[in-house]
């Protein structure tokens, strides 16, 4: 595998990028939805900073994988892709490297203006302050941080939908060329 992205294929960088951001906001979305539901406790705590630190990876990692984007470019549309369909799958990656970096910041910005203790990256070090405490900015970060999460949700239905829609009914490589190749078993002789 070539880590490269080449014309028809996503390489190993992007791939890796890719499944781990997705496994991380997987975890972010669990624990974030159930974090009203624990007590106020210092499991709370240790759980709520967890949630920061790792969104806080979320967002240097989604810095790299546009950098990789940029650097790497991406493959070609599969061959007989309409148009307008290459555009709006276009349009929609744009959008979710949009939405995966304006949600941690917003989080960033809601931690920094709730005059909350200082974070700690998990604990390795302190986070610098986006702004000084503020209500307002506090309030708004905290409805944009919850409105983009579930943006994010629409559109990351819609783009496994559409993967698995060209997977099975177009039956073509739109799907597997974001997953690793399978080896070709050798046959054995008997």
């Amino acid at each position: 595998m070539t880590l490269k992205n080449t014309a028809d294929r996503w390489g190993g960088v992007s791939q890796f990028l890719h499944w781990l951001i997705v496994l991380l906001i997987l975890i972010l979305a669990v624990v974030g939805l159930s974090l009203d539901s624990l007590p106020k406790s210092p499991k709370y705590f240790w759980v709520y900073d967890l949630h920061k630190s790792t969104g806080l990876t979320v967002l240097a990692l989604v810095v790299v994988r546009f950098g990789w984007r940029l650097y790497a470019g991406a493959p070609a549309p599969v061959a007989g892709t309409p148009s307008w369909q290459a555009r709006i799958a276009g349009a929609t990656h744009w959008l979710l490297y949009a939405l995966i970096f304006a949600i941690p910041l917003s989080g960033w910005l809601y931690d920094s203006a709730s005059g909350l203790r200082p974070l700690k990256w998990f604990g390795l070090f302190t986070v610098p302050k986006l702004s000084g405490p503020n209500a307002g900015i506090r309030d708004l970060a905290h409805e944009a941080h919850e409105w983009l999460f579930w943006a994010l949700v629409a559109l990351v239905v819609l783009h496994a939908a559409a993967a698995f829609y060209h997977h099975v009914f177009q039956r073509d490589d739109t799907l597997t060329r974001m997953l690793p190749r399978r080896r070709n078993a050798t046959p054995t002789s008997r």
